[in-house]
């Protein structure tokens, strides 16, 4: 048994607790000796390729100390958020006024209730690594944990470019608006840091065409940045493709779409030019009614960009946002306040997927579900579109947000397994706006192993750990590689 960082107080001795042979071990979540060899001698050293995250590129350039662990641990994560709020925590130590310490030391107090939750098990792992805090978080202990964390987030090795590498990260792909100048992104490359933290084209905002005064200004910002006056839908398709160039020439090789599902196929291109013409100049009355339409146009033709260039596409459906309509007005999006929905899917997406091939414009493609019940059909979508001598281009994405826990990866592995080809899976990443998430590549590294290897001691894989080990390595590491070859290169 490791020995705690700090002696617990007589009267804690229940309340704080150790790391035991039982509990974040070395074994942990390994039950069989084959799992434990798979992950020890496989998995557990390699590198990352976050191929997508929300981490901030300023952040990465200035590699600043953050000065708690508030600052780089709960600001801006919703996980710990919603938890808090459940348990009855003021929103003015969420996201209020309250000082940092304050909030922190009400998050110490909410964790011991969050068992069974994966934030129960990625807070003790991202404590234990890099704070080697070995103890259970509670609030008999926060203040001592709060101090010790503190002290070391102001130490080199503690800045933003010091945990990337601590934590073996080859790759970091951020989420960026097309807008965006990547000046951070220049700056990062332009540094003595090695690491490849690249853009990815996050394009959601120019799809809002019933956002109003929001998509008008948006469409501005647009055309400033291009240098293309927008008056149409070709002037904004121009706009957008010299973005897109923009992004290719600093590294880009991969876009993200966040919608609720993709969009069925719609009007013809004279009807789009003559709503989008109204919207501009300040007539919203048919734009609610034409927006999927509007979506539809756009993102093919952003795909055919996509395509053009050989970029890797990623879709994330499924997410109902914004619920608490009065809590958004307070603080704004991706604040908490979304959830699953239950969006039809499949035949939206076989019909806009077969748009693309039928001209050859489907490029590698990364479908993310929200909702566990699609999981056979996203997973079988995918073997429809296969092809190009291209290995796994189509991919059904690891289980992301509500369901990057051990249920929702074992179910969406166990789908992609037996209604396609693990062995091709790109595996995970962390889509975290949190230096300290890297811990989710462990668990699923861990997962996996255990997953491979419990089958193997019951007989039903083959008792070849060389050959096992080895899509183990590619799963975790090698797949990515290879898909994205110009973005680890």
């Amino acid at each position: 048994m490791q020995e705690s960082f700090i002696s617990s107080p007589p009267d804690a001795s229940r309340a704080v607790q150790p790391a035991t042979a039982s509990f974040l071990n070395e074994h942990f979540l390994l039950y069989t000796k084959t799992s434990r060899r798979l992950y020890h001698e496989y998995a557990k050293s390699l590198p990352i390729i976050d191929y997508h995250c929300h981490l901030s590129p300023e952040a990465i350039a200035k590699n600043q100390n953050y000065e708690n662990l508030t600052s780089i641990w709960l600001a801006g994560d919703h996980y710990k958020w919603r938890a808090m709020r459940a348990l009855g925590v003021e929103e003015k130590f969420i996201t209020g006024n309250a000082t940092d310490e304050e909030k922190f030391l009400k998050w110490a107090a909410v964790v011991p209730y969050t068992l069974r939750n994966p934030l129960y098990h990625w807070t003790h792992m991202e404590l234990q690594n890099p704070f080697g805090v070995h103890e259970l978080l509670t609030e008999r202990n926060a203040q001592q944990v709060y101090t010790h964390c503190k002290g070391l987030l102001q130490q080199p090795s503690f800045t933003p470019q010091g945990l990337l590498t601590h934590f073996g990260v080859e790759m970091v792909g951020t989420t960026d608006d097309p807008t965006d100048d990547l000046a951070y992104h220049q700056q990062i490359a332009a540094s003595s840091f090695k690491m490849k933290v690249l853009p990815s084209f996050r394009p959601d905002k120019v799809f809002n065409l019933a956002g109003g005064d929001a998509f008008r200004e948006y469409i501005r910002l647009l055309a400033n940045v291009s240098g293309v006056d927008i008056f149409n839908l070709d002037t904004l398709l121009e706009a957008l493709e010299k973005r897109v160039t923009y992004f290719h020439d600093h590294g880009c090789r991969i876009s993200d779409h966040g919608l609720t599902n993709l969009p069925s196929l719609g009007l013809p291109t004279h009807q789009l030019e003559r709503v989008l013409t109204d919207v501009l100049a300040g007539n919203n009355a048919e734009a609610a009614a034409h927006q999927e339409s509007f979506t539809a146009f756009l993102l093919l033709e952003l795909c055919r960009m996509y395509s053009h260039k050989g970029w890797v596409q990623q879709f994330h459906v499924g997410a109902l946002r914004n619920s608490n309509t009065r809590m958004l007005k307070v603080n704004g999006p991706d604040t908490g306040y979304d959830s699953i929905g239950d969006y039809p899917h499949i035949q939206n997406m076989a019909n806009f997927f077969n748009e693309l091939e039928k001209q050859n414009s489907l490029t590698k493609t990364i479908i993310y579900n929200l909702n566990p019940a699609d999981n056979a059909a996203f997973a079988t979508m995918i073997g429809n579109f296969q092809g190009g001598g291209i290995k796994g281009k189509m991919q059904f994405g690891s289980a992301w947000w509500f369901l990057d826990n051990l249920d929702g990866m074992k179910q969406q592995m166990d789908a992609l397994s037996t209604m396609g080809l693990i062995s091709c899976f790109v595996g995970m990443l962390t889509d975290s706006r949190s230096f300290l998430s890297y811990s989710r590549h462990e668990y699923f590294r861990r997962l996996l192993c255990n997953i491979l290897g419990e089958e193997m001691e019951k007989g039903l894989l083959p008792m070849d750990l060389p050959w096992i080990g080895k899509m183990v390595q590619d799963i975790c590491y090698f797949n990515a590689k290879d898909y994205f070859p110009s973005s680890t290169q």
